[in-house]
């Protein structure tokens, strides 16, 4: 208990040296931190933060390697808001792809995201989640409901219209951006 108090102490010494300029850092700050910290993910998966000092936005590329959507690389923003693990972070898809639980505008529909979401579940839940979008497109949940008909009444077209799709081709009169590794 007495350290503790010694290192309040110091740190509050440290802040007032500083000018009281150092800023406090948030539950959400710190639990990003923590589930980033503990991230394992697969080589089909990557991270990158674009500002080295905010923890709570950054970016995720997926790489299925098998799957309808092989060969393709899906980036997706992650923002996480002040009310983080209580509220899940918001994730975006920033291209336009052809996917029954992602909607043109990078919406992603992912139970985990919206009425299954837990404090207890962290981003390492998400980001496997959102991999397995790719490796089982859920039909029965659609965003894009053209492309979750799809699914539904010829599995075939469906695989014809999201290879063109990723090649940046058109899909029912909608360019898709091309989103092939090579």
């Amino acid at each position: 208990m007495l350290k503790i108090w010694s290192m309040k102490q110091q740190q509050q010494a440290a802040n007032n040296s500083e000018g009281g300029k150092k800023k406090k850092v948030t539950a959400a700050q710190l639990r990003a931190q923590k589930d980033v910290a503990e991230l394992s993910l697969p080589s089909t998966m990557r991270t990158h933060f674009p500002d080295p000092d905010d923890i709570l936005n950054f970016e995720l590329k997926i790489e299925p390697d098998e799957g309808m959507y092989k060969g393709g690389v899906f980036k997706f923003t992650f923002a996480i808001n002040s009310n983080f693990p209580h509220e899940p972070p918001k994730v975006k898809c920033t291209q336009k792809i052809y996917h029954p639980n992602i909607d043109l505008e990078g919406n992603v529909c992912l139970n985990i995201l919206r009425e299954d979401w837990k404090p207890v579940l962290n981003l390492n839940a998400v980001m496997v989640g959102l991999q397995f979008l790719f490796l089982e497109p859920n039909s029965s949940d659609p965003l894009n409901k053209e492309a979750a008909e799809d699914l539904r009444l010829t599995r075939e077209n469906f695989k014809r219209n999201v290879k063109q799709s990723m090649q940046g081709g058109y899909v029912k009169n909608v360019q898709f951006d091309r989103v092939l590794k090579n």
